[in-house]
Parts: C-alpha cells; sequence; structure tokens
C-alpha cells in the first residue's frame, strides 16, 4: 500500500485539475483496504473512493480527509470460458482487451471508458447501447469489514445509479462478468468502429470527465446545451467543447472553480432556456 500526506489531486483526475488530498492511499488489498477504512472510521476521518478518477472534479482547496484508490495495484484478470473475473481497479478497457483476446463478445462498447471496474459498476457505465449490467454475474461487496456476494439483480441497477450509488459505506472490491464466444476479428472490428466513432465525435484532445451531465429523460444533453447557444462558451480555461457539446474540457489552464461555475452556468442556461434540469454525472468533491 503506498501512503502520500497533501497529494495534490491533479495527478490523479482525468480533468487534470484539483488541490491536494490531505491523505492519500493506494490500496493493493482487500486487507488494505479493511486497514485504510477501520483507520478513518475510529479516526472519524471522512473519507472518499475513487478509482483512476474519470468521472472526478475535486475542489482547488483540495479535499480535508483521505482519499483511498483503488486503481493499477488492485487489478488482476482471469479468464475461464465465458466468465471473466475482475478486481475493481481494472481499466474497462483492458478487461474489454482481455475479452477480445480470448474471443469473447460483450464488453466491446467498455473499449473507450477511461474508467475503472469499480467505478463502472456503482454508476452502471455505459454507451453504445450497452450497459454494465448487461454483463454483471454478481458484483462482491466490502461493508462492515465483510465481502458479500451481489447478483445482478440485488445490484438494482437502474440509469447510471446501483444500489451502491446511495451506500457510501460499501465498497465495490470485484465483479464476474459473462460474456459470449464470438470471432476474435468481428470482436476487433467492432472495438475499432467504436473508438473511431468516438475520436470523430468526442474531445479526446482535452482533459475531461466524458460526459459532465446524465442523459435527462426524453432529451439528449449535449443538443440541449447546444440549443441553449453554449458550444464554445468559456468560463476561464473551462470551455464546452464544439466538438461534443455534452463535454466540459480543460483547454490547458483550467482550474477546478472554473469547470464548476461552467457546469453551474451550463445548468442554469438550459433551465432557463428549456425547462428542463440537467443533473452532473461527474462526482465533485470538496468545497466550491
Amino acid at each position: 500500500m503506498e501512503f502520500y500526506e497533501n497529494e495534490p489531486m491533479r495527478y490523479h483526475t482525468t480533468f487534470r485539475t484539483g488541490g491536494p488530498a490531505k491523505y492519500f492511499y493506494k490500496v493493493s488489498s482487500i486487507e488494505d483496504l479493511i486497514k485504510v477504512l477501520d483507520e478513518c472510521n475510529d479516526k472519524k476521518i471522512k473519507y472518499t473512493i475513487i478509482g483512476n478518477g474519470s468521472n472526478l472534479l475535486v475542489s482547488d482547496l483540495g479535499y480535508d480527509g483521505a482519499i483511498i484508490q483503488i486503481y493499477d495495484k488492485f487489478d488482476k484478470i482471469s479468464v475461464s470460458g465465458n466468465i471473466i473475473k475482475a478486481e475493481a481497479g481494472a481499466l474497462l478497457s483492458k478487461i474489454a482487451a482481455v475479452a477480445r483476446d480470448n474471443g469473447l463478445t460483450g464488453m466491446e462498447f467498455a473499449s473507450g471508458i477511461p474508467g475503472t471496474l469499480g467505478g463502472a459498476v456503482v454508476m452502471n457505465a455505459g454507451a453504445y447501447g450497452g450497459e454494465m449490467q448487461d454483463l454483471i454475474e454478481s458484483v462482491d461487496v466490502l461493508s462492515d469489514g465483510m465481502v458479500r456476494r451481489y447478483t445482478c439483480e440485488e445490484m438494482k441497477f437502474g440509469y447510471r445509479k446501483s444500489i451502491l450509488t446511495e451506500n457510501k459505506g460499501m465498497v465495490v472490491t470485484g465483479a464476474t462478468i459473462r460474456l459470449m464466444p464470438a470471432d476474435k476479428e468481428e470482436i476487433s472490428k467492432r472495438m475499432r468502429e467504436l473508438n473511431r466513432q468516438r475520436t470523430l465525435k468526442q474531445p479526446l484532445e482535452y482533459p475531461s470527465a466524458g460526459s459532465t451531465f446524465k442523459r435527462p429523460e426524453g432529451h439528449f444533453a449535449g443538443k440541449l446545451i447546444m440549443d441553449s447557444g453554449l458550444s464554445g462558451y468559456k468560463i476561464g480555461g473551462a470551455m464546452v467543447s464544439p466538438k461534443h457539446c455534452g463535454f466540459v474540457i480543460n483547454t490547458g489552464d483550467a482550474t477546478s472553480q472554473d469547470i464548476y461555475n461552467l457546469i453551474i452556468e451550463i445548468r442554469e442556461k438550459v433551465y432557463r432556456t428549456y425547462g428542463v434540469s440537467l443533473e452532473p454525472e461527474v462526482r465533485i468533491i470538496g468545497d466550491f
């Protein structure tokens, strides 16, 4: 386990912004995780669990507590037949590549999502018509020092949510994914096509947290933002991407406050114009 004090969060978020976390732990096992959680609870230190920070906005003032990262030291993947078991820190892109190499289809939609399995399970991540709930057989969850296995049905998946969304004391440690056999070249072809679409339609050349807002019922967030006249709109170094208005990007010198202020401005403008309330998909941590 690695431990740092006053660790700059800009090194751990895909927005490339964020002030220092008072304590920063990088865990490599369930035992590490239990130890850190027990310490935080005993000392009444607030904590937040993160993956690789791909869906995270941390205040420029930092985080006055413990950031516990479940990422590349907690990312084992194994394959048995058409079943993949992976630890929570495994990147979705890595799991998708392992699936492809073993002739298993179903993970192609996730090949370009930059998040980890743990975060993807919590929020039922999805893209291009696929969602994690379509693949999950079971999820291992740590709660009160014990790991329990939840079935897909018990996870109560919905649009960008699960039973874990509001249960902050429960932590994903791994999951079992059931896929289907298929031709490796066909799987590769589908992954290449989806990644080509991402490159054409999304501002991947800039730091961002992916889609900034959840899809409002009956609408598309990006279109509402564009039709509100906000394409290219900037606050400081934060900008609504002209390439895809559903993305707020860091043009190079944005602060977290710039990004936060732009999110608030977008929400207010869209609500004034269309009466639709946009809900951020990005997790916002710290004081703004």
